[in-house]
């Protein structure tokens, strides 16, 4: 077991741009201050209690009895929570701010601490999976408070055949601070430095507004945004391509000591997903890019009246779309409501986000792109990062991170070591708070246009989730399939780009030159590798989800919140019995993806 920290699953106060008076983050539920005592005192308390834990067990977990290997457990999980809570403090306000160089101080310097604190628990893994199965089934078969933690064992010993020996695991451990730790800074602190000179905009934008012009109604803003992309990007490609080329070979590099037998199958191991089944998914999506992607845009093209989409049109409102501003008072109403109409509880487990600074949603000059919700760690609360600009959507990824954020307050219960939802189930909650949200919008259109655009926003949402996933998905692959053959180029890897991008799309676009290194500002191909597949993953599941909730399951709601609670420590196949799913049934993708199509379905008959 190695020490795993909370990662983002992504001070001024930010102006509310005619969208409200927009949250800030109120960390103090963490620590006061950075420079307070009480940080100082648990770095302290990490460092004393790692060297007092590998004092007491290393060389001795054999000898333990199920009493004395129960208070080994524990005591490496208090010293997680200590750990998580350092390091989630100094992530959430360097993600408030990239280009501060003291924040990107204070989290590199607390980073090192943390990871010179913590060495001497890297044994603990490596000895407890040299244990006979014999000898652990018997410690666990002793003691029930021993036998709660068997899915975290099992998650360990899975790891088995590829543990390297205990003074390589620590040189790497030791080492992972000026590795990939390192690059992902490099890309995240170049990220939020990026300003872009758009044509017709009176100032240069950050990268998140500048990819919020790619939805405007006016097409030549987007196109405007697009150009002014892509030549940031070409600039500075070459870095982009380095970080990308130093992170595959690293990884490559790992995956060989470990005999992995691909560079995919570490994350399916952390995801606890049997790779036939993830292989089923990308299979069932690729297949249905004609009838999904490909159709669609063969629609929005004929809607817009043009002969083809270029990128800049992919996610642009519909001509009959009225321009949208949604102030934050109403987007916190919208998805409350939503939330309450499917379970009272829901919308009582959200309420402290908006309430007591769990969420930070203002557009502020350096604050990480995009959006996430941050576990913390399980005795504090989740956070909540937004990225705010009062577009319909926005009130979407409101309701997805809001539904993350649940779904951490709720397996919260389950303790630091089983609280952790693998990525594939992580999605649940926020892709289903995103359905629950759609359909109470749905249901309130007072038009036929209203209707109309809310279908098809929600069917380019799920494109999004589902195809251009898994289009990511692939790109991955052949990204770190021809990098273990060797260096790669910019040009190399704008060409695995297109290829993916092209095959996704369908002949409905062209393709302006500089789209090719888009590739370049994804953050999960650098933060974690072949995350993406999470996405569809999570939609197709949602998608069955909702089906049952639909079709009047006896008792959803009550199996909804234990499947939450239950955080990680139950397998899929066991999570989802209850509402009679089977992701290893080589059909179940199919069933999801047909709902994508029915909504295309009413699209085109819409225009009979």
């Amino acid at each position: 077991m190695t020490l795993d920290l909370p990662q983002p699953v992504f001070d001024a106060n930010a102006s509310g741009g005619g969208f409200g008076d927009l949250p800030d983050w109120d960390l103090s539920d963490l620590y006061p201050s950075a420079d307070g005592p009480e940080f100082a005192a648990d770095m302290a308390e990490l460092e004393r209690a790692c060297a007092a834990f590998a004092k007491t067990y290393e060389g001795r977990l054999g000898r333990q009895d199920a009493a004395g290997l129960l208070a080994c457990v524990r005591e490496y999980e208090r010293i997680e929570v200590i750990a998580g809570r350092l390091m989630s403090f100094a992530g959430l306000r360097y993600y408030q701010n990239t280009i501060d160089p003291e924040r990107a101080q204070f989290m590199g310097n607390a980073q090192d601490k943390v990871t010179n604190a913590t060495t001497p628990l890297v044994f603990f893994s490596l000895e407890f999976n040299r244990l006979d199965d014999d000898h652990l089934a018997r410690l666990i078969a002793a003691n029930a408070d021993l036998a709660r933690y068997k899915p975290v064992f099992d998650r360990m010993r899975a790891m088995r055949p590829h543990q390297l020996s205990d003074e390589l695991e620590k040189f790497l451990h030791d080492e992972s601070v000026v590795g990939a730790s390192a690059w992902n800074k490099l890309f995240d602190e170049t990220m939020a430095g990026l300003m872009f000179a758009v044509e017709g905009e009176p100032e240069e934008l950050n990268l998140e507004a500048t990819l919020n012009l790619l939805t405007d109604p006016v097409r030549s803003r987007r196109e405007a945004a697009a150009q002014a992309l892509a030549g940031v990007f070409e600039k500075n490609i070459k870095l982009f391509a380095r970080v990308h080329n130093t992170l595959a070979k690293e990884k490559e590099i790992h995956d060989r000591w470990r005999k992995m037998p691909s560079p995919q199958y570490g994350r399916h191991l952390s995801n606890h997903v049997e790779p036939e089944v993830v292989e089923a998914l990308r299979n069932a999506v690729v297949a249905a890019y004609p009838k999904l992607s490909h159709r669609y845009y063969r629609l929005k093209a004929k809607w817009m009246g043009l002969g083809k989409l270029q990128v800049w049109d992919r996610n642009a409102p519909l001509p009959i779309e009225t321009p949208k501003t949604v102030d934050w008072v109403e987007a916190r109403k919208t998805v409350t409501e939503a939330y309450a109409a499917f379970d009272p509880r829901m919308a009582d487990l959200a309420k402290p986000f908006f309430d007591k600074g769990w969420i930070d949603a203002g557009v502020k000059p350096g604050k990480a792109p995009g959006a996430f919700a941050h576990p913390t760690v399980t005795t504090v609360h989740p956070y909540v990062m937004l990225n705010y600009l009062g577009k319909p959507r926005d009130v979407m990824t409101l309701a997805h991170e809001l539904g993350h954020g649940v779904h951490q307050v709720l397996a919260a219960g389950q303790g630091e070591l089983l609280s952790s939802t693998p990525l594939t189930l992580a999605e649940t909650a926020s892709v289903f708070g995103e359905m629950l949200t759609f359909r109470k919008l749905l249901d309130g259109a007072k038009t036929p246009a209203e209707k109309k655009t809310l279908l098809a926003g929600k069917v380019e949402d799920m494109i999004n989730t589902v195809v251009r996933q898994i289009a990511f998905y692939d790109f991955e692959c052949k990204l770190h399939a021809a990098r273990a053959e060797g260096e790669l180029t910019p040009e190399d890897i704008n060409a695995l780009w297109m290829s993916v991008q092209a095959q996704s799309l369908g002949d409905a676009f062209e393709f302006i030159d500089g789209y090719e290194t888009f590739w370049a500002y994804i953050p999960h191909f650098v933060h974690s590798p072949f995350y993406v597949y999470a996405y569809a993953f999570g939609d197709g599941l949602v998608n069955a989800l909702y089906a049952a909730y639909a079709g009047g399951l006896p008792n959803f709601q009550d199996k909804y919140f234990a499947m939450l609670e239950a955080g990680g420590s139950k397998h899929h196949k066991d999570l989802l019995a209850p509402f009679g799913l089977d992701l290893s049934d080589p059909a179940f993708w199919d069933k999801g993806l047909s709902m994508i199509a029915g909504f295309i379905d009413e699209l085109e008959a819409m225009e009979a």
